[in-house]
C-alpha cells in the first residue's frame, strides 16, 4: 500500500469514529414528541416545554430531574399542572 491510500484510510476510519460523537452532542437540543396519557394528547418537547418544566419544579419546591426519570404518579402531576396553565 502506498503511504497516501494509508493515510486516507486513517482520516476515513477516524471520521467513522468521530461522527457519532459530533451527531449526539445534538440530541440533547433536538425536539420530539411526548404523549400525555393522562390527557391523551401530544406535546412537542422543546425550549418552550423545558421552561414550563423548570416552572412547575420551581413552584412545587422539587429538585431539577429530567422528566423521562421521574416516576409516572410525578409525570402525571406534571400534565396536571401544565394543562392548568391554559397553554
Amino acid at each position: 500500500m502506498s503511504r497516501g491510500y494509508r493515510c486516507l484510510c486513517t482520516l476515513l476510519l477516524a471520521g467513522a469514529f468521530a461522527a457519532p460523537v459530533m451527531v449526539s452532542g445534538c440530541a440533547a437540543h433536538a425536539e420530539y414528541r411526548v404523549y400525555d396519557p393522562y390527557h391523551s394528547d401530544y406535546h412537542v418537547w422543546n425550549h418552550d416545554e423545558v421552561v414550563y418544566y423548570n416552572q412547575w419544579e420551581t413552584e412545587t419546591h422539587r429538585q431539577h430531574v429530567d422528566y423521562k426519570k421521574r416516576k409516572a404518579d410525578e409525570q402525571k402531576e406534571y400534565w396536571d399542572w401544565r394543562h392548568s396553565q391554559g397553554h
